[in-house]
């Protein structure tokens, strides 16, 4: 079974992010963003590029192909996506993790 975030996360920011079935809290900070992430069995986010990209699983498993090599990550797991590397995910279950984007500017709070 799903655990929630605590309060205190729950209370963040909800990231705009234009796909159903994504939730995001964003906590911003001046050079860099983290993003905590709900996510339904949506299936496939096609592959994209942007900055570094430092991730952990929290609940459920996702397929995360990086550079062309695809691995599964369950709970516990971390990844490091390098700046530019093409990448992409796959989501079978539900599924919660944190990610931390040196982007500063990756999602903007929607309003």
């Amino acid at each position: 079974m799903m655990s929630e975030f605590p309060e205190m996360v729950k209370q963040l920011p909800v990231a705009d992010i234009p796909m159903d079935g994504v939730l995001g809290r964003l906590l911003q900070a001046e050079n860099m963003q983290v993003v905590f992430f709900e996510i339904e069995p949506i299936g496939a986010i096609p592959l994209h590029t942007h900055g570094d990209q430092w991730g952990v699983v929290l609940e459920g498993e996702m397929d995360l192909t990086i550079g062309g090599e695809t691995k599964t990550y369950s709970k516990g797991d971390t990844y490091f996506i390098p700046a530019g590397v093409e990448h992409g995910a796959t989501f079978k279950s539900r599924f919660r993790c944190i990610d931390v984007f040196a982007d500063a500017d990756r999602y903007q709070t929607k309003r």
